[in-house]
């Protein structure tokens, strides 16, 4: 009995400074992410013409650049089909299908790892179920919610992602969910954007 109660004082601290530095780092990773969508949103539109050049004249180089970009932008509210058209048109349909389908799977994930920082700084799980309208109850965790959610025009896809983090929606479950919709809809982009070049060359 006197080394527990020796311990649990200890245990205590413990878990407390635990929390502590979980709430530190949660708050830094926001602070840093505020930062970087503030600098992609002054630098990508003012320099979008230098991008476009870059991507389509360093072949590889070009390619593994687009898809950082996407992992960028999915940070960001900026929507990245319009990337998704411009590669199609450089590099041919298939090309872009499989570039715009890994850079916005990349994006996918930077998205669930912000919801998942967001869990963590609320303590979001343990209080979902007092949310009002039902929102408690929504079905993040059943795959048709993760993949037809995900093909909502507009803000859809990085709604569906930060949710997925927020709810704790596991990895492999959210991966193959994300993949499904994600590429269809960069074929569907990459295909229309090769399209529109040969529309345009007739």
């Amino acid at each position: 009995m006197k080394i527990q109660k020796v311990l649990d004082p200890i245990l205590q601290k413990s878990i407390q400074n635990s929390s502590e530095n979980n709430k530190t780092q949660t708050v830094l990773f926001v602070v840093f992410t505020i930062l970087i969508v503030a600098g992609i949103i002054y630098f990508v539109p003012r320099n979008l013409t230098q991008i476009e050049a870059y991507i389509s004249t360093n072949g590889l180089w070009g390619m593994l650049v687009a898809v950082l970009l996407y992992g960028l932008l999915g940070i960001t509210l900026i929507p990245s089909e319009p990337l998704t058209i411009l590669i199609g048109a450089l590099f041919g349909p298939w090309i872009a299908t499989l570039i715009a389908g890994v850079g916005n799977m990349l994006a996918a994930i930077v998205e669930y790892n912000l919801g998942s920082r967001v869990n963590k700084m609320t303590h979001f799980v343990e209080k979902k179920e007092k949310l009002p309208l039902g929102l408690g109850k929504l079905p993040v965790n059943a795959p048709t919610f993760l993949i037809f959610a995900r093909m909502i025009p507009g803000y859809g896809p990085k709604a569906v992602s930060v949710l997925a983090g927020v709810y704790r929606v596991p990895m492999l479950l959210y991966i193959w969910t994300t993949a499904i919709p994600t590429f269809a809809g960069a074929a569907i982009f990459a295909f229309g954007g090769f399209g529109l070049v040969g529309l345009f060359h007739q």
